[in-house]
């Protein structure tokens, strides 16, 4: 090994570890999938259950029927759905994220994933507050793309502490809830498509580069 290949792996390996200083790699494709498929699981639950109570065409119908809502939305069946497919989807990634960390050495609960989870939920917990004044004054049909835009402003905000492609992830969501402004109506649909379908493809993406790859 001549003296160019010694300097080119040692500028490597210092970059290596500036990234695991400065930056949470431990995410795992697979914790993106996993996610994914249970945000169209629970779609697709959502939806038979819409289908089942109401013969209303959702784009005619700016908020749900009450043969779900039931008369009161906190304790609905969508909401017990929503919540179930929630924490389905944060243990099956929590748990991919903690076999990755295991193999790069990079503790799962250190300052850097601090501040991920800082940058985070800060847009999200100012958007979930936010979400739940436009439910509790009955605006169901922003619900749904509030969800992706604050969503994707938290993945924007969180990507300087972790893997760089994540941010794109973040644009998708915004733009995915923008568009779903528009069509308030199919909003079960752009929720499936964000949370079920982008992870899929980010998913699958990062494992592609950073794990299948040697």
């Amino acid at each position: 090994m001549n003296e160019a290949q010694k300097l080119s792996n040692e500028l490597k390996d210092i970059k290596q570890m500036m990234e695991r200083s400065s930056r949470f790699i431990s995410l795992s494709g697979l914790s993106g999938i996993a996610a994914g498929v249970c945000a169209l699981a629970g779609a697709w639950v959502a939806n038979s259950l819409i289908n089942k109570n109401t013969t209303l065409d959702l784009r005619q119908s700016a908020t749900l029927p009450d043969s779900i809502i039931h008369g009161d939305f906190f304790n609905s069946r969508l909401i017990q759905i929503a919540v179930i497919t929630f924490v389905a989807a944060f243990l099956s990634a929590f748990i991919f994220t903690y076999r990755r960390s295991k193999k790069t050495n990079v503790p799962i609960w250190g300052t850097v994933a601090k501040r991920l989870m800082i940058n985070i939920g800060i847009p999200m917990i100012a958007g979930g507050i936010f979400l739940l004044a436009l439910i509790k004054n009955g605006v169901y049909e922003f619900v749904a793309p509030g969800c992706l835009i604050f969503y994707g402003l938290g993945l924007l905000n969180a990507s300087k502490y972790t893997l760089p492609e994540i941010k794109y992830l973040g644009y998708a969501e915004i733009i995915l809830g923008l568009m779903c402004l528009c069509f308030t109506g199919d909003g079960l649909y752009f929720w499936a498509a964000g949370f079920g379908l982008l992870h899929i493809i980010y998913g699958v993406f990062m494992w592609w580069k950073y794990e299948m790859k040697p």
